[in-house]
Protein backbone atom coordinates (compact mmCIF):
# COMPACT_ATOMS: atom_id res chain seq x y z
CA UNK A 1 0.00 0.00 0.00
CA UNK A 2 1.52 3.60 -0.89
CA UNK A 3 1.13 5.99 2.14
CA UNK A 4 3.41 9.01 2.80
CA UNK A 5 7.02 9.29 4.45
CA UNK A 6 6.98 11.56 7.61
CA UNK A 7 10.13 13.33 8.41
CA UNK A 8 11.12 13.18 12.60
CA UNK A 9 9.85 16.81 14.15
CA UNK A 10 12.68 17.37 17.06
CA UNK A 11 10.16 16.68 19.59
CA UNK A 12 9.43 13.17 18.03
CA UNK A 13 13.62 12.44 18.24
CA UNK A 14 13.72 13.62 21.14
CA UNK A 15 10.99 11.07 22.64
CA UNK A 16 12.36 8.41 19.82
CA UNK A 17 15.82 9.16 22.29
CA UNK A 18 14.42 8.76 24.80
CA UNK A 19 12.83 5.91 24.82
CA UNK A 20 16.02 4.30 23.31
CA UNK A 21 17.72 4.35 26.82
CA UNK A 22 14.42 3.65 28.43
CA UNK A 23 13.67 0.42 26.87
CA UNK A 24 16.75 -1.17 28.69
CA UNK A 25 15.75 -0.13 32.25
CA UNK A 26 14.01 -3.39 34.47
CA UNK A 27 10.85 -1.49 35.33
CA UNK A 28 8.72 -2.45 38.05
CA UNK A 29 5.45 -1.11 38.66
CA UNK A 30 3.96 -0.78 42.34
CA UNK A 31 0.31 0.77 42.24
CA UNK A 32 -1.58 1.82 45.75
CA UNK A 33 -5.41 2.94 45.81
CA UNK A 34 -5.65 6.12 47.99
CA UNK A 35 -7.99 8.25 49.75
CA UNK A 36 -7.07 11.61 49.38
CA UNK A 37 -9.78 13.43 50.76
CA UNK A 38 -8.65 15.19 53.60
CA UNK A 39 -6.14 16.78 50.78
CA UNK A 40 -9.04 17.23 48.22
CA UNK A 41 -10.60 18.92 51.06
CA UNK A 42 -8.10 21.08 51.86
CA UNK A 43 -7.65 22.14 47.65
CA UNK A 44 -11.37 23.07 47.49
CA UNK A 45 -11.60 25.38 49.94
CA UNK A 46 -8.72 27.72 48.47
CA UNK A 47 -10.54 30.21 45.94
CA UNK A 48 -6.72 29.55 43.87
CA UNK A 49 -6.23 25.87 43.75
CA UNK A 50 -2.56 24.95 43.20
CA UNK A 51 -2.18 22.22 40.18
CA UNK A 52 -2.42 18.44 41.22
CA UNK A 53 0.42 18.33 39.38
CA UNK A 54 2.51 20.59 41.92
CA UNK A 55 1.18 19.05 44.58
CA UNK A 56 2.07 15.10 43.88
CA UNK A 57 5.67 16.85 43.02
CA UNK A 58 6.52 18.58 46.11
CA UNK A 59 4.65 15.40 48.39
CA UNK A 60 6.97 12.66 46.23
CA UNK A 61 10.12 15.26 46.55
CA UNK A 62 9.43 15.38 50.71
CA UNK A 63 9.00 11.06 50.01
CA UNK A 64 12.62 11.42 48.63
CA UNK A 65 14.27 13.16 51.36
CA UNK A 66 13.50 10.72 53.69
CA UNK A 67 13.95 7.51 51.79
CA UNK A 68 17.35 7.71 50.31
CA UNK A 69 16.14 4.86 47.06
CA UNK A 70 13.95 7.44 45.33
CA UNK A 71 16.95 9.73 45.52
CA UNK A 72 19.56 6.94 43.42
CA UNK A 73 20.19 5.94 40.44
CA UNK A 74 22.44 3.16 38.71
CA UNK A 75 24.64 4.57 36.55
CA UNK A 76 27.94 2.90 34.93
CA UNK A 77 30.67 4.83 34.76
CA UNK A 78 33.41 4.96 36.02
CA UNK A 79 32.05 1.09 36.90
CA UNK A 80 28.17 -0.31 37.82
CA UNK A 81 27.47 1.81 40.73
CA UNK A 82 24.89 3.51 42.48
CA UNK A 83 24.83 7.40 42.86
CA UNK A 84 22.69 9.07 45.61
CA UNK A 85 21.68 12.90 45.15
CA UNK A 86 20.99 14.84 48.12
CA UNK A 87 17.79 16.63 46.29
CA UNK A 88 15.45 15.35 44.45
CA UNK A 89 15.09 17.22 40.68
CA UNK A 90 11.76 16.44 39.17
CA UNK A 91 11.30 16.21 35.55
CA UNK A 92 7.65 17.09 34.70
CA UNK A 93 5.97 16.44 31.38
CA UNK A 94 4.30 18.95 29.30
CA UNK A 95 2.06 18.53 26.40
CA UNK A 96 2.81 21.90 24.17
CA UNK A 97 2.21 22.73 20.77
CA UNK A 98 5.00 23.35 18.73
CA UNK A 99 5.75 24.34 15.02
CA UNK A 100 1.51 22.66 14.29
CA UNK A 101 1.84 19.60 16.61
CA UNK A 102 1.47 17.81 19.83
CA UNK A 103 4.73 17.76 21.89
CA UNK A 104 5.61 16.35 24.83
CA UNK A 105 8.64 18.36 26.46
CA UNK A 106 10.22 18.21 30.04
CA UNK A 107 11.22 20.82 32.59
CA UNK A 108 12.88 20.00 35.23
CA UNK A 109 12.77 21.63 38.56
CA UNK A 110 15.50 21.16 41.55
CA UNK A 111 14.44 20.71 45.38
CA UNK A 112 11.11 20.63 45.11
CA UNK A 113 11.02 19.46 48.56
CA UNK A 114 12.14 23.04 49.81
CA UNK A 115 10.09 24.72 47.31
CA UNK A 116 6.79 26.81 48.75
CA UNK A 117 3.52 24.59 46.84
CA UNK A 118 2.86 28.39 45.00
CA UNK A 119 6.49 29.16 43.64
CA UNK A 120 6.62 25.25 42.28
CA UNK A 121 3.00 25.60 40.90
CA UNK A 122 3.91 28.98 39.55
CA UNK A 123 7.10 27.35 37.79
CA UNK A 124 4.93 24.57 36.75
CA UNK A 125 2.27 26.54 35.06
CA UNK A 126 4.70 28.85 33.05
CA UNK A 127 6.28 25.66 31.29
CA UNK A 128 2.39 25.03 30.18
CA UNK A 129 1.77 28.49 29.35
CA UNK A 130 4.83 30.72 27.77
CA UNK A 131 5.44 30.47 25.16
CA UNK A 132 8.01 27.15 24.30
CA UNK A 133 11.18 29.49 22.91
CA UNK A 134 11.16 31.11 26.31
CA UNK A 135 11.40 27.73 28.38
CA UNK A 136 14.95 27.34 28.80
CA UNK A 137 14.63 23.58 29.34
CA UNK A 138 12.69 23.29 26.13
CA UNK A 139 14.56 25.24 24.24
CA UNK A 140 17.88 23.10 25.15
CA UNK A 141 15.87 20.40 24.45
CA UNK A 142 14.68 21.41 21.08
CA UNK A 143 18.14 22.91 20.33
CA UNK A 144 19.66 19.39 20.86
CA UNK A 145 17.38 17.46 18.66
CA UNK A 146 18.89 18.99 15.85
CA UNK A 147 22.36 17.07 16.24
CA UNK A 148 23.43 14.28 14.35
CA UNK A 149 21.83 10.90 15.86
CA UNK A 150 25.28 9.58 16.86
CA UNK A 151 26.06 12.77 18.79
CA UNK A 152 22.62 12.81 20.61
CA UNK A 153 22.89 9.12 21.23
CA UNK A 154 26.55 9.50 22.88
CA UNK A 155 25.40 12.42 24.96
CA UNK A 156 22.70 11.04 26.28
CA UNK A 157 24.60 8.15 27.20
CA UNK A 158 27.47 9.99 29.08
CA UNK A 159 24.57 12.32 30.93
CA UNK A 160 22.82 9.20 32.14
CA UNK A 161 25.77 7.94 33.39
CA UNK A 162 28.26 10.16 34.55
CA UNK A 163 26.66 10.37 38.16
CA UNK A 164 27.50 13.84 38.98
CA UNK A 165 25.53 15.72 36.00
CA UNK A 166 23.11 13.17 35.43
CA UNK A 167 20.60 14.67 37.96
CA UNK A 168 21.12 18.12 36.22
CA UNK A 169 20.45 17.31 32.60
CA UNK A 170 17.49 14.73 33.75
CA UNK A 171 16.22 14.86 36.87
CA UNK A 172 16.40 11.81 39.39
CA UNK A 173 11.94 11.46 38.93
CA UNK A 174 9.82 11.82 36.32
CA UNK A 175 5.79 12.78 37.07
CA UNK A 176 3.57 12.03 33.88
CA UNK A 177 -0.06 12.04 34.03
CA UNK A 178 -3.37 11.93 32.50
CA UNK A 179 -5.72 12.24 34.51
CA UNK A 180 -6.31 15.74 33.42
CA UNK A 181 -8.01 14.21 30.28
CA UNK A 182 -9.79 10.91 32.08
CA UNK A 183 -7.07 8.47 31.53
CA UNK A 184 -3.99 6.91 32.81
CA UNK A 185 -1.05 5.21 31.55
CA UNK A 186 -0.28 1.83 32.83
CA UNK A 187 3.18 1.13 31.16
CA UNK A 188 5.23 4.35 31.12
CA UNK A 189 8.77 4.17 29.94
CA UNK A 190 11.83 6.48 31.23
CA UNK A 191 15.35 6.12 32.14
CA UNK A 192 14.80 7.88 35.42
CA UNK A 193 14.80 5.64 38.64
CA UNK A 194 11.35 6.32 39.03
CA UNK A 195 7.91 7.27 37.63
CA UNK A 196 5.28 8.47 39.31
CA UNK A 197 1.81 8.87 38.37
CA UNK A 198 -2.24 8.81 39.41
CA UNK A 199 -5.34 8.55 37.66
CA UNK A 200 -8.06 10.51 37.97
CA UNK A 201 -9.10 11.69 41.02
CA UNK A 202 -12.84 10.85 42.23
CA UNK A 203 -14.89 13.16 44.55
CA UNK A 204 -14.67 11.02 47.79
CA UNK A 205 -11.17 11.58 47.21
CA UNK A 206 -9.76 7.88 46.05
CA UNK A 207 -7.36 7.88 43.60
CA UNK A 208 -4.74 4.79 41.94
CA UNK A 209 -1.09 6.16 42.43
CA UNK A 210 1.88 4.19 40.82
CA UNK A 211 5.86 4.32 40.96
CA UNK A 212 7.54 2.95 37.80
CA UNK A 213 10.92 1.73 39.59
CA UNK A 214 14.23 0.75 37.97
CA UNK A 215 14.27 -2.79 39.79
CA UNK A 216 18.81 -2.04 39.67
CA UNK A 217 18.32 0.39 42.20
CA UNK A 218 15.62 -1.01 44.74
CA UNK A 219 12.93 -3.50 45.37
CA UNK A 220 8.76 -3.87 45.42
CA UNK A 221 8.94 -4.05 49.39
CA UNK A 222 10.61 -0.35 49.55
CA UNK A 223 8.72 1.19 47.08
CA UNK A 224 5.03 -0.24 48.52
CA UNK A 225 5.82 0.95 52.08
CA UNK A 226 6.88 4.46 50.25
CA UNK A 227 3.49 4.72 48.93
CA UNK A 228 1.93 4.29 52.35
CA UNK A 229 4.04 6.92 53.68
CA UNK A 230 3.11 9.11 50.24
CA UNK A 231 -0.32 9.19 50.93
CA UNK A 232 0.30 10.14 54.95
CA UNK A 233 2.90 13.24 53.68
CA UNK A 234 -0.03 13.93 51.10
CA UNK A 235 -2.93 14.17 53.50
CA UNK A 236 -0.71 15.38 56.22
CA UNK A 237 1.62 18.33 55.78
CA UNK A 238 1.58 19.01 51.79
CA UNK A 239 -2.93 19.53 52.76
CA UNK A 240 -1.68 21.90 55.51
CA UNK A 241 0.24 23.69 53.10
CA UNK A 242 -2.58 23.63 50.79
CA UNK A 243 -4.87 25.20 53.71
CA UNK A 244 -2.43 27.30 54.93
CA UNK A 245 -2.28 29.42 51.39
CA UNK A 246 -3.00 33.12 51.65
CA UNK A 247 -6.09 34.31 50.66
CA UNK A 248 -6.55 36.50 47.94
CA UNK A 249 -3.14 35.29 46.23
CA UNK A 250 -2.56 36.59 42.75
CA UNK A 251 -2.83 33.78 40.43
CA UNK A 252 1.05 32.25 39.38
CA UNK A 253 -0.58 33.06 35.61
CA UNK A 254 -1.65 36.60 35.64
CA UNK A 255 1.78 37.24 37.93
CA UNK A 256 3.63 36.36 35.00
CA UNK A 257 1.35 38.47 32.88
CA UNK A 258 2.50 41.28 34.98
CA UNK A 259 5.79 40.71 34.73
CA UNK A 260 5.97 40.61 30.91
CA UNK A 261 4.24 44.25 30.88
Amino acid sequence: MRGRALKLSAPRRLVCDLMRFSTGVPRVTVQRQMNLGPLLRARMAQQIKPSWTAIFAKGYALLARETPELRRAYVKLPWPQLYEYPVSVASIAHEREHDGEQAVLLSRIKGPEVLALTELDASIRRARSLPVQEIKDFRLALKFARAPAPIRWLLMWLGLNIARQRANYFGTFQLSVYSGLGAESLNPLTPLTTLLNYGPIAEDGSVTVRIHYDHRVMDGANVARALNRFEQILNGVVAEEVAQQPAGAVHPARMDNRKRR
